[in-house]
């Protein structure tokens, strides 16, 4: 099974910024549509963000849009998540997962955040002054 690693989480103020790192060490990311969970103290897991394989397409939960951005490191082989302006409500476990692309009749693809395959440790996320 393909496996994925979080990491960077950590204690954020309100307000501020703080960067997420998705990572494989036995595939390569840039073959799948990789999506951001996290799950709240004492909630289920929910979507956050996804980016399709190429890239070129990223969906966001209206909670996280213009203040979060997920985005590809090809020489990582990473999938990051630059957080910002971070909120109480931001705390949670963060994780990631190859998640469903679709392509349409056009060719153009988007992402869903519909998770795939097994999850990883996650990565702790606090926002708290």
């Amino acid at each position: 099974q393909r496996q994925l690693a979080e990491s960077g989480g950590g204690l954020v103020q309100p307000g501020g910024s703080l960067t997420l790192s998705c990572t494989a060490s036995d595939f390569w990311l840039n073959h799948y549509s990789i999506g951001w969970f996290r799950q709240a103290p004492g909630k289920g897991r929910d979507g956050v963000a996804c980016i399709t394989s190429e890239g070129k397409t990223t969906q966001y939960v209206d909670a996280v849009k213009g203040r979060f951005t997920i985005s590809r490191d090809l020489v990582k082989n990473a999938v990051n998540l630059q957080m910002s302006s971070s909120k109480l409500e931001d705390t949670g476990v963060y994780y990631c997962a190859i998640v469903r692309q679709i392509t349409y009749a056009t060719g153009s693809t988007t992402c869903l955040l519909d998770a795939q395959g097994t999850w990883g440790q996650g990565t702790q996320v606090i926002v708290s002054s």
